[in-house]
C-alpha cells in the first residue's frame, strides 16, 4: 500500500490517472489529506465505492499524542508524537507576537553526535517520511486549535541528512490546496553538511536557513560537533557564502552560549571577523542543560557581552527567549524522559 499523504500533487494525478478517476478528484483528495482526516470514510464528498477503492490502494498516516506538556509561563506546547511503528518524536507549538510557529522533528533519533543534544544520545534510528513531517504540524494546529503561522526544522534529526522528504514536505505543506504556508516562514536547520547545503542552494528556495555553529574556532567546534571533523568552519562559512548568493536569503547562525567552551570575548571576535562582510544574522542562545552532557550555561553576564562584541564590529545578533523552559521543551528532553519513565517507544528509539 501507498503512502498516500507523502505524495505530491502531480503524483496523486498520475496515479489517479491509472485508476481512470477525473482530475478534479486529485484536488477532493488532498484538501481532506491536509485537513487531518484518519480515514477514506472521513471524505463525505466521495462515494461510498471510491472511499473503499482508495483505502485498497493507500494508507493514511496519523500520530498519537503520547504526551503533551503545556507551559505555565507562556505557553509553550510540546508534544510526544507515537508514530505509526511505535517510535517517537517532539515537536514544539511556540506563541509569538508575530504568530504561532512549530518546531518539528525530521528523524526518529540522529546521527550527528552533537555533544549538547539530547536528540543525538541513542543515534539515529530512522528517517520521518514527508507525510510523518506534515502530520506534526498539521494535527498539533488541530489539538491546540492554534494556526500555525511558521514552521522550524530544528526537532529531532538533522533535516540536510534526510533531504529527499524535507523537500518533499516543503512541496506539500506550501501548496495552496494543503496548509499553503509559504517558504519564507520556514526555517531549516542543519548542523552543516556542506554538500546538502550547496544542494539545497541550488533549489533557490526562499526558505531561510539557519546553520548551527556554536563555535567560530576549529578546536571548539571539533569538539562539540563531530560534523567539523569533516567539514570545518571556513568550509562551511564558504557554502553559506554561497547559499546566499544562490537565493539572496540571509543566513541564520545558531550560537549555542556554553559557559568556558563558546562564550569567550576571544570567540566573540573571532566569530564576527569571519563574518565580516557577509549577510548573517547570530542568534545567541543560552545552553537548555542536558544531564549527560555535562555542559554549563553561560552566565546572562557573558551573553550580554557576547552580543556587544559582535554588535560593536556590525554582526547583527540577538538573544534567544527561552521558552518552555519548564516542560523539557530543548529537542529530545522530553522523549527520553518519557522512555527513561514509561518506555512507550520501540526499544532503541
Amino acid at each position: 500500500m501507498k503512502d498516500i499523504k507523502s505524495m505530491t500533487r502531480q503524483e496523486l494525478e498520475n496515479d489517479f490517472s491509472e485508476l481512470g478517476l477525473p482530475r478534479f478528484r486529485v484536488k477532493q483528495v488532498f484538501s481532506w489529506l491536509h485537513r487531518g482526516v484518519t480515514d477514506f470514510s472521513q471524505m463525505t464528498n466521495l462515494s461510498n465505492d471510491l472511499r473503499a477503492q482508495l483505502a485498497q490502494r493507500y494508507f493514511i498516516t496519523a500520530p498519537e499524542i503520547a504526551r503533551k506538556q503545556v507551559s505555565q509561563k507562556d505557553g509553550t506546547i510540546k508534544y510526544l508524537w507515537r508514530l505509526g511503528d511505535g517510535n517517537c518524536v517532539e515537536s514544539v507549538v511556540m506563541r509569538y507576537h508575530h504568530g504561532n510557529t512549530i518546531c518539528i522533528s525530521s528523524e526518529v533519533g540522529c546521527p550527528m553526535g552533537c555533544k549538547f543534544c539530547a536528540s543525538t544520545l541513542g543515534g539515529l534510528v530512522r528517517r520521518l517520511t514527508a507525510s510523518e513531517m506534515l502530520d506534526q504540524v498539521l494535527f498539533a494546529g488541530i489539538d491546540s486549535e492554534l494556526e500555525i503561522s511558521n514552521i522550524v526544522l530544528m526537532g529531532i534529526g538533522e533535516p540536510l541528512d534526510n533531504l529527499d522528504n524535507v523537500l518533499r514536505f516543503l512541496e506539500l505543506v506550501n501548496d495552496p490546496d494543503g496548509l499553503n504556508i509559504g517558504m519564507r516562514h520556514i526555517s531549516l536547520s542543519t548542523c552543516g553538511i556542506v554538500p546538502k547545503i550547496l544542494e539545497l542552494a541550488e533549489k533557490k528556495l526562499q526558505l531561510t536557513l539557519s546553520v548551527s555553529l556554536h563555535s567560530p574556532d576549529d578546536a571548539h567546534r571539533s569538539e562539540i560537533m563531530p560534523v567539523n571533523n569533516r567539514w570545518n568552519v571556513d568550509t562551511l562559512l564558504a557554502a553559506c557564502r554561497t547559499y546566499f548568493e544562490k537565493t539572496g536569503r540571509r543566513v541564520s547562525f545558531e550560537y549555542t552560549m556554553i559557559q568556558g567552551v563558546s562564550d569567550s570575548p576571544q570567540q566573540a571576535n573571532l566569530l564576527a571577523k569571519k563574518l565580516q562582510g557577509m549577510a548573517a544574522h547570530v542568534n545567541l542562545i543560552p545552553l537548555n542543560r542536558v544531564a549527560e552532557s555535562g555542559l554549563k550555561t553561560s552566565t546572562k553576564q557573558a551573553v550580554a557581552a557576547f552580543q556587544q562584541i559582535l554588535q560593536e564590529h556590525g554582526v547583527t545578533a540577538t538573544v534567544r527567549r527561552t521558552l518552555g523552559s519548564d516542560i523539557d521543551a530543548s529537542c529530545g528532553q522530553l522523549r527520553r524522559k518519557y522512555e527513561k519513565e514509561e518506555r512507550p517507544c520501540k526499544p532503541g528509539a
